[in-house]
């Protein structure tokens, strides 16, 4: 299966069972907003934690919607990120959604080895992104956490992107490895390193998924073009997951698509013990609540 939108996704989600999510810095009027709509519909409890003062002044202007949620006083953005993490350890949050607080903070928090959020994974990022002209969600990773991924870390991201749509319901993943081009040229390393990933999928090192590349980015989203160039593959004009050669080559292409194409997104870190519900500070209410259903349906929920 696949989700062709967000509003798919949220639909699945309601038959499952309702996550806790833990706001870190909630003194954040959006995360508040886009909380506050999922548990409103029961898709989701909260724990908020920051600085009590500043929060209980913020959800004055939700009538009340808040007054059964837990608060857990936080002053500086340090301890706030540490309370959350201590919620997850304890087992009173499904996952973490970021608020008002500095990413670097809060992943600070998060891998500390005494925090128990390390699970011995690499931490990739999951883009996902609903484009106008494409029939379904697709996922670019990663875009915002590994700089310029080994080849070994590639495999850990093409693992944590296949794990987590799995856990959301999806049975073979198909991985298209991006390029400037289809064949394996020397000088342009990217095609080297995906080439070795699909050899790793054949030889069934990569498991769960169909991997395949170095694929040009047009052949992979258009069968049109991919029929011009005479190309044939399961995965033309079908994949689900985008692999970028790099972090900034990911960020670029997202945020192309996302400011100039007109597509949705909605953002997540995975390969720590929860997801992470994390979006730019430019993000709308609506990419925020996004991302916070995202990170409910790939959260386990084995607190």
């Amino acid at each position: 299966m696949a989700f062709k939108d967000f509003e798919e996704l949220e639909k699945s989600f309601h038959a499952a069972g309702k996550k806790t999510v833990a706001v870190a810095a909630a003194q954040d009027k959006s995360a508040l907003t886009a909380v506050r709509q999922c548990r409103k519909e029961g898709l989701v409890d909260a724990i908020l934690i920051g600085d009590e003062a500043l929060i209980r002044e913020e959800i004055k202007a939700f009538d009340g919607d808040f007054d059964d949620c837990e608060i857990i006083d936080a002053k500086t953005l340090e301890e706030a990120a540490q309370k959350t993490c201590q919620c997850v350890r304890d087992g009173k949050a499904d996952f973490i959604l970021k608020g008002k607080i500095d990413t670097g903070i809060l992943l600070k928090a998060v891998v500390k080895e005494e925090n128990g959020l390390r699970t011995g994974k690499l931490m990739s990022h999951l883009a996902f992104l609903k484009i106008p002209n494409y029939h379904k969600l697709i996922v670019l990773t990663d875009s915002g956490m590994v700089l310029y991924p080994t080849l070994e870390q590639k495999k850990e991201i093409i693992e944590n992107a296949v794990e987590n749509l799995c856990n959301m319901g999806y049975d073979t993943p198909k991985v298209g490895l991006l390029a400037a081009i289809e064949k394996v040229n020397p000088k342009q390393p990217e095609t080297v390193d995906a080439a070795a990933l699909t050899e790793m999928y054949k030889n069934g090192e990569i498991t769960g998924c169909i991997v395949e590349g170095p694929l040009s980015y047009d052949i992979l989203m258009s069968r049109q073009s991919a029929h011009k160039k005479g190309f044939d593959s399961e995965l033309v004009g079908d994949a689900d997951v985008l692999v970028v050669p790099d972090m900034p080559c990911g960020n670029i292409l997202g945020k192309a698509l996302l400011f100039s194409a007109g597509a949705d997104m909605a953002g997540l870190i995975v390969g720590a013990k929860v997801p992470i519900a994390l979006t730019s500070r430019g993000a709308t209410e609506k990419e925020k609540r996004q991302s916070l259903l995202l990170a409910a349906a790939c959260a386990k929920g084995d607190k």
